[in-house]
């Protein structure tokens, strides 16, 4: 079985293709700048045939298009027919209250998922354009399933997820936490607990998904309970260009001071600030570590907010859990970060946690364990990989319609 999993932004169009019977992904790619000038695909392969072609793309299905045509032809091939895709799996970032598990495609489902795109302007109109250019792309035998980003927290209580606003505004417009990169959260709680021999149900674990975007989630018997980000993205720990989480009459008195309108005020929390803000120069973790250890000052506070962040979540989620098995760290500076991840666990003693400063360094880019063999808490390093559930998730869901 070979699973096509789609990850559509506005203006690109990621994607792989798995073979489910070991997992392994036979080519992936990506199609850039649709809807622009100067469109491009990128294609590689598993043996390592790597294709990058310029073409334009008006709309999704041109990228659709594209994409199918590189699986079938040319030096990329990896396809003979089109009829070896048995399913396509699509990431879906805001599902919010409508879904709380992957489902099978149909016109009520991507109704519901237009019905909601003022909560995610920026990703659930492109993952309408993308649902219904496969649409057209694909045979309609060719069953379509959509994950959702925030399923995984719709086991988060009201207590947690519910803002100190009127109540009315979360019957009236939806506001409260959602959380995001529950599809990393699920995939790497579930991995550590299969790594180390133990029922995930039985296993309190924080996950830190740190990269570009950046959120922690307290998973308690395998259920998110709770989580940094909430109605949006931009909650949470200092990421590479949002602010986290800050005090909400700053946002009204720097609208007033710098006179911003509402859309100039969320470009400078989303896109401006951050690292970036911080820095003054990068949002990039590599650039950060190296400007800190050449003594830039605000390089330093940049690194120390974060790594004081992610230790404030890991505290306040041991207590909300009542105790605490596990550290995860994964994503793009979870992974490959050693700082970060010293940082985020140092003093961390009187809760468990001692981190074997050897092995962060040896295992970084790595999975394994970097905890001392006398540590309470585990912590652990595991690459995500939410391609992969989606395709599993995909899997599961056609084949119980067969």
């Amino acid at each position: 079985m070979k699973i096509l999993v789609i990850n559509a932004g506005s203006s690109s169009l990621k994607y792989q293709l798995i073979n489910m019977e070991d997992e392994h992904v036979i080519a992936k790619g990506n199609c850039e700048r649709i809807g622009a000038e100067g469109g491009r695909i990128s294609h590689k392969t598993a043996d390592g045939v790597e294709i990058k072609l310029d073409c334009e793309f008006p709309t999704h299905t041109e990228a659709f298009e594209k994409l199918v045509e590189v699986l079938l032809n040319g030096e990329g091939k990896v396809l003979n027919d089109l009829s070896e895709i048995s399913a396509v799996g699509h990431r879906i970032v805001q599902g919010a209250e409508l879904f709380s598990e992957s489902v099978l495609v149909t016109e009520e489902v991507i109704e519901k998922i237009s019905s909601i795109s003022e909560l995610a302007p920026l990703h659930n109109p492109a993952h309408v354009l993308a649902l219904r250019a496969c649409q057209k792309v694909f045979d309609t035998s060719v069953p379509q399933v959509v994950v959702f980003d925030t399923a995984f927290h719709q086991t988060i209580p009201d207590y947690a997820y519910t803002f100190g606003v009127p109540y009315e505004d979360y019957q009236e417009y939806h506001a409260r936490r959602y959380g995001f990169h529950g599809t990393s959260h699920r995939y790497v709680s579930q991995r550590f607990a299969k790594l180390i021999g133990r029922n995930i149900k039985d296993l309190k674990i924080i996950t830190c998904h740190l990269g570009n975007g950046s959120s922690i989630t307290a998973i308690d018997g395998g259920k998110s309970i709770d989580t940094s980000m909430g109605f949006t993205p931009l909650d949470g720990v200092i990421m590479g260009t949002r602010c986290g989480n800050i005090d909400a009459s700053l946002v009204l008195y720097l609208m007033e001071k710098k006179g911003f309108t509402p859309k100039e005020m969320s470009d400078y929390l989303n896109k401006k600030s951050g690292y970036l803000g911080i820095s003054g120069f990068t949002n990039d973790d590599r650039d950060i570590r190296k400007a800190a250890a050449e003594g830039n000052k605000r390089a330093q506070l940049a690194g120390d907010i974060l790594r004081y962040g992610i230790k404030k979540y890991i505290g306040a989620y041991t207590a909300a859990m009542g105790g605490l098995d596990a550290v995860v760290f994964t994503g793009g500076i979870g992974e490959n970060s050693a700082p970060v991840r010293e940082g985020a666990c140092d003093h961390m003693e009187y809760l468990g946690i001692k981190l074997d400063p050897q092995k962060n360094l040896d295992l970084n880019r790595s999975e394994g364990e970097i905890s001392t063999p006398d540590s309470k808490v585990k912590v652990w390093i595991v690459p995500t990989n939410e391609e992969l559930l989606i395709a599993r998730d995909t899997k599961e869901i056609i084949n119980k319609i067969k």
